[in-house]
C-alpha cells in the first residue's frame, strides 16, 4: 500500500506526528502533498529513473519528497546534513540529481552547494526561503492534476564513508505500480514485526540514514503513524514514548548504552508499557548491553542485520537471541554463504566474508563498475557482500565479527576490533570507546583503544590501566589493548557507526 490508500481508509490518522511539539501531518496531507509534488517533478520533465536530491532534517516534508518520488518512478537520494558543503555538492552531482528540494532549517549549506554545482535547474525550498530556490509550498499550491500512472520509484542513498569516499547505492527500479504489493522489505516488516495501521513508530534517528527512511516509508506502507524526532536524546526518547504511547521504535547500540547509563530512577520514571517491539540494527550489539535491555525492557528486543544495499537481511527475536547470544539472527532474504578469500564456502564456525545469495544482482554501486564488480563473489555474480566477517552456527545462525577493513592483524593474528569495544563498552568510566590498529616495529600492528571518558571521569595513566585490566578480565590478553589514549568525542555518524577510517588514518599520518 502507500498514502493513497490508507488516505481514503482513514484521512484524519496522524501519519507523522513531530515529536518535540506534537505538530501532526494526516494521511490525507501526506497523500494531497506528495501526489502534487510529484506532478510539479513530472511538469518539469523528471521521468522515470530521474534522481531527486534530499537535503532535509526531520521534518514532516521530508516523508513528502520520499512519497512524491516513490509514486512517479523516480530515485530519492537524501543527504548528510552533516557533511560539508563540497561534500554534498559532490553526491548532487554524482548522482545526476534533476531536482534539489532542501529544508530551510539547513539554509547555509544549501545556498553554499548550489555555489558549486551546474545544476540542477529544479530547485524548491521549504520551510522558509533559501537563496537560489523557489518555494515548494508555492509550487504544491500551483500544481496540476494528480499523475494517472504511478510507476514505483526507489532510494538511492550514498554510504556514510566510514571506509572511504561515499559511493552512490543504486538499487533496480521495481517494476510495478506504487499501488501494487511486491516490496520484499515491507512483507518482512508485516511478517516478522507484526506492523499494522494501529503502530505508532517512534523514529529519533537522522532520516538521511538508510534504516530510518526505509522504516518510515514502510511504517506508513502498513498505515502505522511515524512520530518524528529531531533528534535522539536518551531521557526525551523515553518521554516521547510515554508521550506518543509508541508501539514500535528503532535503536542503535550506541543508543541502547546512552540509554543504561542513565540514573535508574531517571528510567523508572517513563511509563514505557506501550513497548511490544524495540527493533535494533546498524552495529553489532554487544552481548551485555543486550542482556541489560532486556533485563530492563522484556523480551521485546528484535534485532536485524542488513545493509544500505539491502542485499540481504537477517532477523532475531529475543528468543532466539537468548538461546544464540550474540547471534543477528538467521536469514530471512537471501541464503547465507560464508567464503575464504578466495570464494571457497567455509563450513560452519569458520570466520569469513558473509555473502548474500539472490535471484539476481539487487544493487549496483553508482558510476563505479569497479565497486561493483568487488562487492560480487567471484564465481557467482548474484552473491554479494558489503565486506562484513563472521561465521554461521550448525542452525544457520549469523555471528558478526567485524568489517574486514578493519581487521587488526598483530603478530600474524587476526584480531576484530569489535569484540574489543564490546568489552570496554559498559566500563562506568567509558562514555565511548574505538578500537583500532596502529603501526607497531614488532607485531605489525598493536590494539589501541581511544576512549570518551563519562562526564565528570578525569583522564589518568592509572585509569588507562584499569581499562586494559578490564578488557583482560572479558577477553584473551593478545586481544585486550596495548594502549589506550583519551579524547573528547570520537567520530562517529548521527546513527552510531564509528568513522573509524578517519581516526584510524590520524594515528598511521603521526607514525609516519
Amino acid at each position: 500500500m502507500y498514502p493513497g490508500t490508507h488516505a481514503q481508509q482513514a484521512p484524519d490518522r496522524p501519519a507523522v506526528i513531530v515529536a518535540e511539539t506534537g505538530a501532526t501531518m494526516t494521511y490525507r496531507q501526506l497523500d494531497d502533498d506528495s501526489a502534487a509534488l510529484a506532478r510539479v517533478l513530472h511538469d518539469a520533465g523528471l521521468r522515470r529513473g530521474d534522481v531527486v536530491a534530499l537535503l532535509s532534517d526531520n521534518s514532516p516534508e521530508a516523508l513528502v519528497v520520499l512519497w512524491a518520488t516513490q509514486r512517479s518512478g523516480l530515485y530519492v537520494t537524501a543527504i548528510n546534513h552533516h557533511l560539508t558543503a563540497q561534500e554534498a555538492a559532490y553526491i548532487v552531482r554524482d548522482s545526476g540529481a534533476r531536482a534539489l528540494i532542501a529544508s530551510a532549517a539547513l539554509d547555509e549549506l544549501a545556498a553554499s552547494v548550489v555555489t558549486q554545482i551546474d545544476g540542477p535547474e529544479l530547485r524548491m525550498a521549504f520551510g522558509g526561503p533559501i537563496e537560489g530556490f523557489d518555494s515548494l509550498e508555492m509550487a504544491l499550491a500551483a500544481a496540476g492534476p494528480r499523475l494517472k500512472r504511478q510507476p514505483c520509484g526507489a532510494i538511492m542513498l550514498y554510504s556514510s564513508g566510514t571506509t572511504g569516499f561515499p559511493k552512490g547505492i543504486r538499487p533496480a527500479l521495481p517494476d510495478r505500480g506504487v499501488e501494487e504489493p511486491g516490496d520484499p522489505t515491507v512483507a518482512i516488516a508485516s511478517r516478522l514485526y507484526g506492523i499494522t495501521a494501529a503502530d505508532v513508530y517512534l523514529s529519533p534517528a537522522p532520516i538521511y540514514h538508510a534504516a530510518p527512511l526505509r522504516w518510515c516509508a514502510m511504517v506508513h506502507a502498513l498505515g502505522g503513524t511515524v512520530v518524528l524526532a529531531k533528534r535522539f536524546d536518551a531521557e526525551q526518547a523515553l518521554a516521547h514514548i510515554e508521550r506518543y504511547q509508541v508501539t514500535v521504535t528503532q535503536l542503535v547500540p550506541t543508543m541502547f548504552v546512552r540509554m543504561l547509563k542513565l540514573d535508574p530512577q531517571v528510567r523508572s520514571r517513563y511509563d514505557l508499557s506501550s513497548l511490544r517491539s524495540v527493533i535494533h540494527a546498524a552495529a553489532p550489539c554487544p552481548v551485555d548491553v543486550k542482556q541489560a535491555m532486556i533485563d530492563w525492557l522484556g523480551p521485546v528486543l528484535y534485532e536485524y542485520y542488513s545493509a544500505t544495499e539491502v542485499h540481504g537481511m537477517t532477523f532475531v527475536d529475543t528468543a532466539q537471541w537468548l538461546t544464540h547470544p550474540g547471534s543477528v539472527g538467521r536469514s530471512v532474504l537471501g541464503i547465507l554463504h560464508i567464503c575464504d578469500d578466495y570464494g571457497r564456502e567455509l563450513p560452519p564456525g569458520s570466520v569469513g566474508t558473509v555473502y548474500f545469495e539472490r535471484d539476481c544482482m539487487p544493487f549496483d554501486y553508482h558510476n563505479d563498475p569497479d565497486r561493483t564488480a568487488a562487492a560480487q563473489h567471484p564465481q557467482h555474480p548474484f552473491w554479494t557482500t558489503v565486506g562484513d566477517l563472521g561465521y554461521v552456527d550448525d542452525e544457520g545462525y549469523l555471528y558478526l565479527v567485524d568489517r574486514k577493513s578493519f581487521m587488526i592483524i598483530s603478530g600474524g593474528v587476526n584480531i576484530y576490533p569489535q569484540e574489543v569495544e564490546n568489552a570496554l563498552t559498559l566500563h562506568p568510566a567509558v562514555h565511548d570507546v574505538a578500537v583500532i590498529g596502529v603501526p607497531d616495529a614488532e607485531m605489525g600492528e598493536q590494539v589501541k583503544a581511544v576512549v570518551q571518558l563519562a562526564s565528570g571521569v578525569e583522564r589518568s595513566e592509572e585509569l588507562a590501566q584499569e581499562l586494559i585490566d578490564y578488557a583482560r578480565a572479558r577477553i584473551a590478553h593478545y586481544k585486550a589493548p596495548r594502549s589506550v589514549d583519551f579524547v573528547d568525542d570520537l567520530p562517529r555518524t548521527p546513527t552510531g557507526k564509528l568513522v573509524k577510517g578517519k581516526l584510524r588514518d590520524r594515528y598511521v599520518a603521526v607514525a609516519q
